[in-house]
């Protein structure tokens, strides 16, 4: 049965306070999903390491920074079931792409196998490596609404050929908010001996992730989304047969190095000269502070959340959702289709008028806005979203219904 509008706005997501992140406490913020969101304990450390930088610049980049930053890894590796050598942290996960990109050989006419839900800064860094090479890159059509995994599996195979070298597919999907079976996708890559790549970007910290059961040959994903970590944090793992092949994006220090480390792979990927990396550096903190506030008991909660409230949306708009309205496809974000012609329009009187962060994204010729639930937020600020669409259903002419 599907609860009543008194029955959620009774519905807590957080066991903590918006007060514990740095967020305007003037604007509802249901953009989680973009770029995150830092509590004031994770920021602080951020920033520690930032003095601790500036106090002795060539101790701290030169004898400190190398500990911290192997204890960082092996700290994050633990939490997303991998070993600390096996990965290295990036910016974010297009910066991963890169790397892989510019290491990988394909030979013209050869295809790397995507879906049409892929992130648009991914499309774009195909798009880049095909036209230099050759290749193509296939956003092979996954059908809306899904009705089952099986159909996103047997929809996807559909784009495989003789000429497949490569998949590349989100785990979770940043327009359409879906969570997508790469388990049993990579399974039957590696059958047929074909490069597995997932965008994991919206995963750690988000739904479950174990790499070494996922058995891809590269993963990224981000810290500074689910995890909490400040902008600017995410990571590359590569399977360790495939690591020497991995050409450094940026060449320096590491390449050659006089002074070897534990591995040319980190030698290569880690030694990047000058850079602030003190987001990298303080993710034991973040770890501690996700298992400090039991923070699987506040993502379960702010799931249901989602679940409770997609129905109710769909409903205001007169659109259908996704997928089946469960944890199978969804987890701490939803994506209401919404028509409108005008969306980047709403999305700024939705903030201006309302005071709302939140996307309005077009993908593949459909509107989207979606709502992204983390421990800052609570039900009422669906109601307060609720509301302002209603009003603008009434009042203006950017929403058809």
């Amino acid at each position: 049965m599907k609860p009543s509008v008194h029955e959620l706005q009774n519905k807590k997501s957080h066991s903590v306070s918006k007060s514990q992140f740095l967020l305007d406490p003037n604007i509802t913020y249901l953009n989680h999903g973009s770029f995150g969101a830092c509590p004031k304990p994770i920021f602080e450390s951020f920033q520690r390491f930032q003095l601790e930088l500036q106090s002795d610049p060539v101790d701290f980049i030169q004898r400190r920074q190398p500990k911290y930053l192997k204890t960082a890894r092996e700290s994050l590796a633990q939490y997303v079931g991998c070993q600390g050598h096996d990965l290295f942290f990036t910016p974010n996960p297009t910066f991963a792409v890169n790397v892989i990109m510019r290491s990988i050989k394909l030979n013209k006419g050869d295809e790397i196998l995507a879906t049409n839900h892929e992130y648009g800064a991914m499309d774009r860094t195909w798009n880049f490596y095909c036209k230099k090479s050759g290749a193509k890159y296939i956003r092979q059509n996954i059908t809306l609404p899904i009705v089952s995994k099986a159909q996103i599996i047997e929809e996807f195979w559909k784009g495989y050929n003789e000429n497949t070298k490569v998949i590349f597919l989100n785990q979770m999907s940043s327009a359409t908010a879906l969570i997508f079976p790469v388990k049993e996708i990579c399974d039957r890559a590696k059958d047929l001996g074909l490069i597995t790549i997932v965008d994991g970007a919206h995963v750690p910290g988000h739904i479950d992730l174990n790499i070494s059961d996922l058995n891809p040959d590269y993963y990224t994903a981000t810290l500074h989304k689910w995890m909490l970590a400040p902008t600017g944090s995410s990571f590359l793992y590569v399977k360790p047969e495939l690591q020497n092949e991995l050409e450094p994006l940026v060449v320096s220090w590491g390449y050659e190095s006089v002074a070897p480390g534990e591995s040319q792979f980190l030698d290569y990927h880690e030694l990047q000269g000058t850079r602030d990396i003190s987001a990298f550096l303080c993710t034991p903190t973040v770890i501690q502070f996700l298992e400090e506030n039991n923070w699987k008991e506040v993502s379960k909660n702010c799931k249901q959340i989602v679940l409770d409230n997609y129905q109710r949306f769909c409903d205001l708009l007169n659109t259908n959702p996704l997928s089946p309205i469960t944890s199978e496809f969804l987890g701490q974000m939803a994506s209401v289709p919404i028509d409108t012609d005008k969306p980047a329009e709403l999305k700024s009187l939705l903030y201006d008028k309302y005071r709302i962060q939140i996307p309005v994204m077009p993908l593949n010729g459909n509107i989207y806005i979606r709502y992204s639930i983390n421990g800052y937020n609570a039900q009422a600020d669906l109601d307060i979203l609720y509301n302002a669409l209603e009003d603008s259903i009434r009042t203006t002419d950017l929403i058809q219904v």
